[in-house]
């Protein structure tokens, strides 16, 4: 099947309330521009230098999200044209977010990546230290970023009662945290859902699905 099928079919799955990012690490030029002439136009990456060389060579009016584990010191990488930061797991990486998105006069939206897994591989903040940072002075004067909502990885498993506690959660803090409103936060998105969860996830409140193979086929693990 065709990567345009592959599209169409997920698509006219989703409400119309959520987000697709279409995950295309690993995947070559030629699939993201037979996925964007499909009519995509969000695609997720999680190496940073592997986007910041799709983006150079790809159409500049995609929207590039950086999915993945993200290093402090390969921020300035993407600062001047990243959408979208899916996974901030400490305040120091804000911190460096906003130290390089004003170095191009630009505000970068971020999500606050809990840890809703039981898995110690999975990276993510606990729900108190999300709220905490939040609330702190030294997070309100952050000018360059704004926090937009969660991200959440669940526990790879075929368990679905477990998976879905876990999507639960992260909809909780969500709607514990949402209450905090200010200048440079305002939750609206839930990111939560792959190719394997997405429609559980969904049932659950999220409204941003990251989907890859799904779409392209599976990852090329040697590239």
């Amino acid at each position: 099947m065709q990567i345009k099928d592959n599209l169409q079919n997920i698509k006219s799955t989703l409400p119309k309330h959520v987000t697709l990012v279409a995950v295309s690490k690993t995947k070559p030029i030629s699939d993201i521009l037979e996925a964007y002439n499909a009519g995509q136009r969000i695609f997720g990456e999680n190496k940073i230098q592997e986007m910041a060389e799709k983006h150079n060579a790809l159409p500049k009016d995609i929207e590039w999200h950086m999915i993945g584990h993200v290093q402090r010191n390969k921020v300035k990488y993407m600062a001047s044209f990243v959408s979208l930061i899916h996974g901030v797991d400490n305040f120091k990486l804000l911190t460096e977010i906003d130290k390089q998105a004003k170095k191009y006069n630009r505000i970068i939206n971020c999500l606050l990546q809990i840890k809703i897994a039981s898995e110690d591989s999975k990276f993510g903040m606990h729900p108190s230290e999300a709220s905490d940072i939040i609330q702190s002075e030294t997070f309100s004067d952050l000018k360059n970023i704004k926090v937009t909502g969660l991200m959440g990885m669940a526990t790879f498993t075929d368990k679905e009662e477990q998976v879905k506690k876990e999507f639960n959660l992260l909809k909780t803090t969500f709607e514990s945290l949402k209450k905090l409103k200010t200048k440079n936060c305002e939750l609206k998105t839930i990111s939560m859902g792959m190719s394997g969860d997405y429609k559980l996830a969904i049932a659950c409140g999220s409204n941003m699905v990251r989907i890859g193979s799904s779409i392209f086929g599976a990852r090329n693990y040697g590239v």
